[in-house]
């Protein structure tokens, strides 16, 4: 979502560390360049003009002009404000009330609220070791009912049977109804999943006030658009003033969306981001962190968050396996393919790259496109391998690597050149696990380890 902004935001900041000094007008220059780039990424205005002004104060401070390197403080301060425009730390969703927890979903029409209400169970099941309650109370779509009470079913929690008789029974009632059933079930959050209004629209958004009323949540959370922009600031201010919310979960950030609404929304509202979705898969809910979103904005890649995907699909039992295969020599193709299964499960290899410090610079005009496609066959090639070739590649003769070209849909060459990348990536692992000892090995294991 951020790299255009990204990639300004550096031209900018390599000219001025290219400066053996630092001067009211050279910095008033870069300023102007850091402040159309904001603009163009659709951030608000206001918010564009406290932010300069912030940092137009620290740069003049006599610290920064006085400094050996001038260009780094300015760095620093650009990225201290980043993270402050963006929230500061990071805020983690409030639990602690009296279970069960009453989290209530709001937004507009189209912004993903019950996908998220979704991945909002997943994630309070998965990360916060809770047991979550559905409830359908956008009585107005009766597919919204449908969505999640499949999603539910998918995800294996509990969902409140909504009526979906056409009958559009009061939603309020149906939320009430639900929370005391999740109560009586024992689980100590339940999540409501309301229908979609314009904040602009005084009927219905006195109707959700009601509900807010009635019910008493304990979080109140506005699911917000990325994609919107500027009309998402707008959207937010709308519902705050009348509701009061508690926090935001921003929706759809991997797409083509500029950046404004993610450093706009914290400074209009005062209230935290506290999720940011990153796909259409349940298990695309991230928290939010201000930290490491300035880091990738401004192209210091984002090693913690690169290192927790690697530990979600990669454990120690698992990394202890592989390296007693690897001193024995017995890494196969099995291991192989599972090593790739894993990194596909981190994301793509677009998302990846971004995460790691300067490697977007790096491989800029790099066909990552082409990457992808690269993975997609290398996995074709080794599904369409016996399990015993898989075992033993050393009996992949002539005519067995012909038949794996036709069931991959590649050629000889690729099954040949993926063979030879293969022998070379297990001399080199093998090398890598006899030299400085396990520990070290365990080190390198910690993110998976044919990718070294």
């Amino acid at each position: 979502m951020f790299e255009a902004l990204g990639e300004k935001l550096d031209g900018v900041l390599r000219r001025v560390r290219g400066h053996t000094r630092l001067t009211e007008k050279n910095i008033d220059e870069a300023l102007r360049e850091v402040r159309l780039a904001l603009l163009e990424a659709d951030v608000n205005f206001r918010v564009v003009k406290d932010f300069i002004e912030r940092i137009r104060t620290h740069a003049l401070g006599q610290d920064v002009l006085a400094s050996l390197s001038p260009g780094q403080q300015l760095i620093k301060i650009v990225n201290a404000e980043l993270v402050a425009l963006l929230g500061g730390e990071q805020t983690e969703l409030n639990l602690s009330a009296r279970p069960p927890v009453v989290i209530l979903l709001v937004g507009l029409n189209g912004s993903g609220k019950t996908t998220t209400a979704g991945k909002l169970a997943r994630y309070l099941t998965r990360e916060r070791k809770r047991t979550p309650y559905l409830i359908p109370a956008d009585t107005f779509r009766p597919a919204a009912i449908d969505q999640l009470t499949i999603l539910a079913q998918e995800l294996g929690v509990p969902v409140y049977p909504t009526p979906n008789d056409g009958s559009a029974p009061d939603p309020i009632v149906v939320a009430q109804a639900g929370i005391a059933e999740a109560q009586k079930r024992g689980c100590d959050v339940a999540v409501v999943d309301t229908a979609g209004r314009l904040q602009v629209d005084d009927e219905l958004m006195a109707d959700l006030e009601r509900m807010k009323t009635a019910l008493q949540p304990h979080q109140t959370l506005l699911v917000a658009d990325a994609m919107t922009g500027q009309e998402a600031v707008n959207v937010a201010q709308g519902f705050h003033q009348r509701l009061s919310i508690d926090g935001i979960i921003l929706t759809k950030i991997e797409g083509d969306a500029r950046g404004g609404a993610a450093l706009s929304l914290r400074s209009v509202t005062g209230a935290p981001i506290l999720f940011a979705g990153i796909g259409e898969k349940l298990d695309a809910l991230e928290p939010f962190h201000p930290d490491r979103i300035a880091s990738r904005i401004l192209g210091m890649g984002d090693v913690l968050s690169l290192v927790e995907k690697a530990e979600k699909v990669y454990d120690q039992q698992q990394a202890e396996v592989l390296e007693k295969k690897l001193r024995k020599n017995q890494f196969t193709l099995e291991d192989f393919q599972e090593q790739m299964r894993m990194v596909r499960q981190m994301g793509s290899i677009t998302d990846l790259v971004g995460l790691l410090p300067g490697a977007k610079k790096m491989l800029k005009g790099a066909d990552m496109e082409g990457a992808e496609k690269e993975f997609k066959h290398i996995e074709a090639i080794i599904s369409s391998m016996t399990k015993e070739e898989r075992r033993k590649p050393e009996l992949l003769n002539g005519s067995r690597r012909k038949r794996i070209a036709k069931g991959s849909g590649t050629s000889v060459v690729a099954v040949n050149r993926f063979l030879k990348q293969y022998l070379e990536a297990k001399k080199m692992m093998r090398r890598l696990s006899g030299a400085g000892g396990g520990k070290k090995m365990k080190k390198r294991l910690s993110l998976p380890a044919w990718g070294h």
